[in-house]
């Protein structure tokens, strides 16, 4: 699933390739979409901007209107010229939008819909959103206090409640947890205030990091590897050399990488059985 960075690179890279373009041609397979744009009146509007808020991305129109997109595990956005060959099939295509010799394409995504101004201001999804991780003035304190509220947690649970921290994903979460040297499984309310805080520090740092790179890195620029955990389930941890390890979590299952050693626990749960 795309992250809080990816996203920003996205909105970046859409904003400034449409920004002050007017809309020639809008596209959708969602029929719902398409009607709303066709009635009001989207061709022909001006593009004011593409913003990310947390993982989802908002591209807002002359009209007032807002295009709200959320990519899910799957979905992505796109950019060619008119003339460009897609790198996608048309048929997976959801939403294009063509602005001059710009052509936005929506490939797959988990949702999308055009919101009114006041629908915007009440939209659930967006206004219980917590603190966005990439934010200009990123508030530690307020997102702290938002992981501390879910005490019986796991906090490798809690770190991915949108409505806590907005922006990290199961990447994030499993570095974060690692460079903070705090166990996915332990407990929120076991957790002590600083370290809540280094944790929302540093899930801001490392989504900061790597807003401008093409390749995700969490660990030095001279590692051999680009992640400390995530994904390494039974090789050797860079810092220790001990096995690291791998476990779902949560109701939806999310597997979790950790390092024993470098994040002790008192009782650890096994690891999923290898699969074939």
């Amino acid at each position: 699933m795309p992250e809080g960075d990816t996203i920003r690179r996205t909105a970046d890279t859409l904003n400034a390739a449409l920004r002050g373009r007017s809309v020639s041609a809008f596209e959708s397979a969602i029929d719902a979409l398409a009607r709303r744009a066709s009635s009001g009146g989207l061709v022909g509007q001006k593009l004011l901007g593409v913003e990310a808020r947390g993982k989802h991305l908002l591209m807002r129109f002359a009209s007032g209107a807002t295009l709200h997109t959320h990519m899910g595990m799957r979905g992505s956005w796109h950019l060619y010229r008119t003339s460009t060959r897609w790198r996608k099939p048309r048929t997976r295509a959801r939403i294009v939008i063509t602005a001059d010799d710009v052509v936005a394409v929506c490939f797959s995504p988990m949702s999308a819909e055009l919101l009114t101004p006041q629908e915007l201001r009440s939209s659930l999804r967006l206004t219980r959103l917590g603190p966005d991780a990439l934010a200009d003035g990123f508030d530690v304190a307020e997102a702290a206090g938002r992981l501390r509220e879910r005490g019986e947690q796991e906090i490798g649970v809690a770190i991915l409640d949108q409505k806590a921290l907005a922006g990290v994903g199961n990447v994030y979460k499993s570095e974060v947890l690692f460079l903070t040297g705090t166990n996915p499984f332990a407990r929120v309310e076991s957790l002590a205030d600083r370290t809540l805080q280094r944790i929302v520090t540093t899930a801001s740092e490392q989504l900061r990091r790597n807003v401008a790179r093409s390749e995700r890195r969490t660990t030095s620029a001279l590692a051999p590897g680009a992640l400390n955990v995530y994904g390494r389930g039974g090789e050797p941890c860079r810092r220790c050399g001990e096995t690291v390890r791998r476990a779902y979590q949560g109701m939806q299952r999310r597997s979790t990488y950790w390092c024993p050693r470098c994040q002790p626990a008192a009782v650890e749960p096994q690891p999923p059985p290898v699969s074939a």
